[in-house]
């Protein structure tokens, strides 16, 4: 039992702490929207480029020459990308910005246009709202593009790690906290 206990009490500390390493991100990032935005893509081309190299080494291993063919490609594809982000972080920061647009846009359709088949539903109003939220994003940063694109990846990268760090805090301070995280 005082085994659980404490187990349970590192769990909050460790929610806690990444609530405060989360918000305290974000409130940098919200701060300093431009290098923000500039460390996202920075971390975008680095992602791209290992996971790259992953496909690339899995493609070596994967059985069938379609199949082995296939991921060495589509991993030296990422590979490319990954260091034509890094080459280039401004050009590729407009690029990013331009496809987070594009996709808030298809997602903020997508959303209000599914939304009428769930009317009966009690969410129709939230999926609606969301919807009209995530094209509104998506109009406000076309714009106002290319100034956006320098601050609307950072500011995006603000809120969502304010947001993440306000449900690890939540799930610090609930009872629920023991269970979270936990299989």
């Amino acid at each position: 039992m005082i085994l659980i206990e404490a187990n349970h009490m590192t769990n909050r500390i460790l929610w806690f702490l990444m609530a405060l390493i989360a918000i305290a991100g974000g409130v940098f990032a919200l701060a300093n929207p431009i290098a923000a935005s500039v460390a996202a893509t920075v971390i975008a081309g680095w992602m791209f480029l290992l996971i790259g190299i992953v496909q690339v080494v899995a493609g070596f291993r994967a059985e069938g020459t379609g199949a082995k063919i296939w991921n060495i490609l589509l991993g030296l594809l990422a590979v490319v990308l990954g260091i034509m982000i890094l080459g280039e972080p401004l050009k590729s920061m407009v690029a990013l910005t331009t496809v987070v647009a594009a996709m808030f846009v298809a997602t903020g359709i997508s959303k209000i246009i599914l939304s009428f088949s769930l009317q009966d539903r009690g969410f129709f109003w939230m999926v609606l709202i969301s919807g009209i939220a995530s094209l509104v994003l998506g109009l406000m940063i076309f714009a106002n593009f290319p100034a956006s694109a320098v601050s609307s990846l950072g500011i995006l990268l603000g809120i969502n790690l304010i947001f993440d760090g306000t449900s690890a805090l939540a799930m610090a301070f609930t009872s629920d906290a023991k269970g979270a995280g936990e299989a």
